[in-house]
């Protein structure tokens, strides 16, 4: 068992979002030039050599962690997150990096509000009243006469529903399945409908993009790997908040690279969205902690 390091499992988390949030913006720049289908094609084919080389040294090797008690379960999860990506691609192109992360921090908001019904978890009045108190953070980023409200707020407010969804997902599947089976399937899952999808609308790149592309791929391994570090390493409960870090790194992004403006709307509504989704993350913790002892929960 790997012994526990909170403050080193911080520090990685705080540097996988940034490396998350560089990904964003070469990821911006390469759909801007080319397919966004193709661009997210090659990232899967990446990331699934990455899960393939780190499943075969895992316990039980590549044949445990193909072996699902849910496979077409597991297969949808990782195809879902796979579309998810393409969709907030888009949004990145067509509304900017502020913007789209702003909203997408709606995500943890939706897993709330789609816990119970999903996965018949109780959700207490406190966790409904952030709910509707991140929306309200969400209408003041929208604001018509703040220049964010136009059709392509569709995508990223798209993606974080798909990617509440596919937090759902996970937590469904790992009831029956380890993480080392459903994080192989999000990469094998993910690749294969990439693949069919992407394989379709292949151009050429110039020596250059290939090479922010290639540090597209190195990136996007390294990030994984720290960020199943920062797991290992300290409990979800003390990492989970700095994972909204990756919004102002993005944000830094987007203003320094791409000519992005963080207008006082959306700082505004940014700040009431994060603070309800982590408020919404905290009682959550609180109550499983109560389950966990047997202590009544007022979640």
């Amino acid at each position: 068992m790997t012994d526990q390091n909170p403050r080193l499992g911080i520090l990685l988390m705080v540097v996988t979002m940034f490396i998350f949030a560089m990904q964003d913006g070469l990821s911006r720049h390469l759909a801007g030039e080319y397919n966004v289908y193709m661009v997210i094609m090659i990232r899967y084919w990446v990331f699934a050599a990455f899960v393939i080389m780190w499943s075969a040294r895992t316990t039980g090797g590549l044949a445990r962690a193909a072996r699902s008690a849910q496979p077409k379960l597991q297969f949808f999860r990782g195809a879902l997150l796979a579309v998810e990506v393409i969709i907030m691609v888009i949004g990145f192109v067509k509304l900017g990096l502020v913007e789209s992360h702003a909203i997408f921090a709606t995500y943890p908001l939706i897993i709330t509000a789609l816990s119970g019904p999903i996965l018949g978890e109780r959700v207490g009045w406190r966790r409904w009243l952030s709910v509707a108190i991140g929306f309200f953070g969400v209408m003041i980023i929208l604001m018509p006469d703040g220049d964010v409200f136009s059709p392509a707020v569709i995508f990223p407010l798209a993606s974080a529903a798909m990617f509440a969804l596919y937090g759902l997902l996970n937590r469904y599947v790992s009831r029956k399945d380890p993480a080392a089976v459903t994080f192989f399937y999000t990469g094998i899952s993910g690749a294969a409908v990439m693949t069919l999808i992407g394989v379709w609308f292949w151009e050429p790149m110039s020596l250059n993009d290939w090479t922010w592309m290639i540090t597209l791929c190195a990136s996007a391994i390294v990030g994984h790997y720290l960020l199943i570090r920062a797991y290992e390493l300290s409990e979800a409960s003390a990492i989970q908040p700095f994972a909204y870090l990756q919004l102002a790194f993005a944000s830094g992004v987007g203003v320094v690279f791409f000519g992005d403006i963080i207008r006082l709307n959306v700082a505004i509504g940014t700040s009431i969205v994060v603070g309800a989704g982590i408020f919404a993350l905290v009682r959550a913790q609180l109550a499983a902690r109560r389950a966990r002892s047997g202590a009544p929960t007022a979640p």
